[in-house]
This record gives C-alpha cells, structure tokens and sequence, in this order.
C-alpha cells in the first residue's frame, strides 16, 4: 500500500540516518580527543580506574619528588662526611709526623688547631632545607629521620605512605649541648703505652663547648706532650676515624637506596601511564578507518532518504 500519510521507506531512511551521525559523533570525538573512553558514560567500569589510577600516579610524582629531596639530603651529609674524613686523616699524619724526634710540635698544634677549625665549618655548613645531620646544637638528640619512599594502594583499595628511615645519630660529627652525642665530640677510650707496661686514657679530638662536657684530653700536643700520650692520641683519632668511616658508608648505602627507589617510582609512573591508556586510549587506525566508513554511510544514507521522499513526489504523476 501506498500512503501519502505514512511514508515507511523515508522514516527507516530517517532512522538509519539518525544511527549512523550518532556514530560518527562519537567516532569523531574519539578522534578529537584521542580517548576511546573520556566520561562515565563511556564505559563506566574503565573510567572508574582510569581516574583512580591516574590519581595514584600524581602521588607517585609527588613520591618521586620527595625522593629527590631525600637523595639531595643524603648527599649533602656524605660529602660533609667525606671532606671530614679528609681532614681527621690529615690530623692524624701530622700527629704521626709529630712523634718524630726534634720535630717542633707547638707548630705541628697550630695546623691540627686550624683542621679542627676546618672540620666545625664543614659541620656547620652540611644543612640543606634546613636540616643538618652533621651538627647539631639543640638540646634534643638527632633522631631518626624519615623520607617519603612510596605510595601504595593494596587489594582492599586504603592507601598508605611507605617511608625510607635513616638514624642521623650516627651521623653526627658535633654535638654542642652533649659531647657524648658527637663522634669527634665523644671520649673515646684507648690502651696506650706506659713505660714498658700500658695504661688506660680517654682523648675527645674536638672541644665544642657543651653543656655535657666529653670525658677525657683533648687531642692537641706541645713540647710536653710526652711520646707514650701522642702514640695514644694516634690510636684514639685512628678509632674517630674508623667511625666516620662506617657513618659514611651508612649514608652512601642510604643514598644508594634511595636512587633505587626513584627509579622504580619512576618506571612504575610510566607503567601505570601505559597500563591506563591500553583502557582507555583510542586506537587512532581503526578510529580512522571507521570515521571514513561512517562517511560513505552516511551519503548512501542522504542518498536513500531523498529517494524515498521523492517517492510520494511520484504519486503526482497518477492524477495527470
């Protein structure tokens, strides 16, 4: 039957029209902006962890931030450490050099004097961002120090903050309030030689001036300073020596760790941005090919709608 009323043929025409520039609009915004799914209504189950994810990862770049202030800590105290070891090392060639008989040991004093001087400078000035793991003049001991190590979010959704921890105690070269805080502030006891026999003494190597004064001698020499005392003062600036040296080391293996660390945020980071866009990115090739396809539907689809209405055109003809 044919109606002038109900014109079948132009309202699939329509309706195949209407599906087909709903496609392409969707097609064309996955083109325009490069996701296959932008909103909720995409694909909500996508979107939900895309966004979660996506979050996550702007911590993970604030860790990876925190890492790097961590890492710039770390190496501020080693290098203070290593130059600080420089110095006792030459403090303890010069006493050396001073158990050499007829040597003038109040002049040999002047430059252990000037050394001593050297290692408050390199203690005082290893701060960074306000934090000196080398000198300390509060009343309060250094403490253990934490520095941001990860965000992790576990199976149940919570997330927490994972922290690297390094006891900067060990690291302290002066204590001002307490000499016993400080490895070239602290007494430190040793066997020396006594005639023919050995004795006990206790020599600290720098003088700060604490509250809590160190135990013992310090470690400076004059013409009565007698050979079996320097031999002594030796063996104690030996053992100060040997404790910075494992201070460093402990820092070294801190600092160490924390690289590892970042680059593991890092490659997590990226992980993560590939991990997202595989959910959600479009894929640009089949985007094209499908937007070129929607094209040629959509003139067949043009085409097919003006014939149909131009059949009821054609019902003209039969009343001529």
């Amino acid at each position: 039957m044919t109606s002038i009323l109900t014109n079948t043929a132009a309202m699939a025409a329509l309706q195949t029209l209407r599906s087909i520039d709903m496609h392409m609009e969707q097609t064309q915004n996955r083109v325009s902006s490069g996701y296959r799914v932008q909103t909720a209504s995409d694909n909500a189950a996508y979107w939900s962890i895309a966004t979660t994810m996506r979050s996550d990862n702007k911590a993970l770049s604030a860790v990876e931030d925190a890492l790097g202030l961590g890492a710039a800590k770390t190496d501020t105290a080693y290098s203070a450490m290593d130059s600080a070891i420089s110095v006792v090392s030459n403090i303890k060639a010069k006493l050396v050099a001073a158990r050499e008989p007829g040597v003038d040991r109040d002049k040999i004093n002047k430059e252990v004097t000037e050394l001593k001087n050297q290692l408050n400078s390199i203690s005082m000035s290893a701060s960074f961002s306000g934090e000196n793991w080398l000198y300390n003049d509060s009343t309060t001991a250094v403490g253990t120090k934490e520095m941001v190590g990860s965000f992790v979010r576990t199976s149940t959704g919570s997330v927490s903050i994972q922290t690297l921890e390094f006891d900067a105690s060990k690291s302290v070269l002066i204590d001002t309030k307490s000499a016993s805080r400080g490895l070239i502030t602290v007494g430190v006891q040793v066997t020396q030689p006594s005639g023919t026999t050995t004795s006990t003494a206790t020599y600290f190597l720098y003088n700060a001036t604490s509250t809590t004064a160190a135990t013992g001698s310090e470690i400076k020499i004059s013409t009565t300073t007698t050979d079996d005392n320097l031999e002594g003062m030796i063996i104690a600036v030996d053992t100060i020596l040997k404790n910075m040296t494992d201070a460093a080391a402990t820092l070294g293996a801190a600092n160490s760790r924390i690289a590892l660390q970042k680059d593991f945020v890092n490659s997590l980071t990226d992980v993560i941005d590939k991990g997202v866009g595989r959910l959600v990115d479009a894929d640009m090739n089949e985007e094209s090919t499908r937007l070129k396809a929607l094209q040629t539907q959509q003139q067949l689809g043009i085409q097919a709608l003006s014939i149909a209405n131009g059949n009821a055109q054609n019902l003209l003809t039969l009343f001529r």
